[in-house]
């Protein structure tokens, strides 16, 4: 959920679907449907994929699938299968230390914001899933680069996918430093305090953003789950337990259902945005869903956005379930 930073920034924290207000032909309207066009009905832009791979009659949902719209920290899953990828195949290690430190020390990190030493990747990549912490997420990008994670979903392949450098690149350029400049951790703590070196930025512009269609992050799920992207069992393990621990699952899965996904969100600027993404299981028929919800407002209309928002996600996952029984 949106986590407020000072007075008025804060940050994160395949087969077609189907188009906008379509249902998918031979399935009868049911609870699935109503729950999904609530779900649409928010004020604001919004986009939403549903993929129920059902051996009995596999069926997909979709409002405007292909829509690309600020996702934030949901990408983050592209970051953990990359270096996990590098762990397969190019001799990294789980256990390697990493350093913590200011020269990779960025907003938004309640695990590593006020640690400054070395910690196992391991723990950095549960820290970046679990909490969403964007310090843990520079330091795996410093470590295997963004372009490693851009070559991970090209070999998907996945289109739409606007990733940022680094959490902190993507910050300085939304306070309006120059396009490819890293303000360093002053920079930011500056940006905290609301002294921005330029005009703000918009978060869907043209520089560093977090960009996704709902449609590639539910091909995204069915593809990396299915096993089709690691080669090692253990990578695909890994992938899923350090999936599993993302906080924004236990909000919107339905309890008992084991679930791997990521949420993302950002409030800038009068620009807002909430996004999950994942698959859940449910009697081992895999659902892969993404939701995303972008709106104009300040502050104050994060609290309604998000009491309005995970309650109609929370119905369609629910009626999900029940559907598939």
């Amino acid at each position: 959920m949106p986590i407020t930073i000072r007075r008025r920034r804060a940050f994160l924290a395949t087969p077609l679907l189907l188009p906008a207000g379509a249902l998918a032909q031979g399935v009868p309207v049911n609870a699935t449907e109503e729950a999904m066009t609530a779900f649409a009905a928010l004020p604001g832009t919004v986009s939403a994929a549903l993929a129920v791979d059902d051996p009995s009659g596999a069926w997909q949902l979709g409002h405007h699938p292909d829509r690309p719209l600020f996702v934030g920290s949901v990408l983050k899953t592209f970051i953990l299968a990359a270096y996990l990828l590098k762990v397969q195949d190019a001799g990294l290690t789980l256990a390697e230390p990493l350093a913590v430190n200011d020269e990779v020390r960025s907003l938004v990190s309640p695990v590593l914001g006020e640690l400054t030493g070395r910690m196992p990747a391991r723990s950095v990549l549960e820290a970046m899933i679990a909490h969403s912490d964007n310090t843990a997420t520079d330091i795996a990008l410093k470590k295997i680069g963004v372009e490693a994670v851009r070559e991970a979903i090209a070999r998907v392949p996945l289109n739409g996918v606007r990733l940022a450098a680094s959490t902190r690149r993507m910050f300085s350029y939304l306070a309006g430093a120059a396009p490819g400049q890293d303000l360093g951790w002053s920079g930011m703590e500056a940006v905290n305090a609301d002294r921005l070196p330029g005009p703000a930025r918009g978060i869907m512009g043209e520089g560093e953003t977090m960009v996704a269609p709902a449609s590639t992050m539910v091909a995204w799920y069915r593809h990396v789950l299915s096993g089709r992207f690691f080669t090692s069992e253990a990578a695909l393990s890994e992938f899923r337990r350090i999936s599993a621990m993302a906080d924004a699952l236990n909000i919107i899965v339905p309890p008992g259902i084991a679930a791997y996904g990521k949420g993302g969100s950002i409030v800038w600027n009068g620009e807002n945005a909430l996004s999950v993404a994942g698959q859940m299981v449910v009697r081992g028929v895999p659902a892969s869903f993404c939701f995303s919800y972008n709106w104009p407002g300040g502050p104050e209309s994060v609290a309604p956005a998000t009491e309005a928002m995970i309650p109609a996600v929370r119905a369609v996952l629910r009626a999900v379930a029940t559907r598939i029984g």
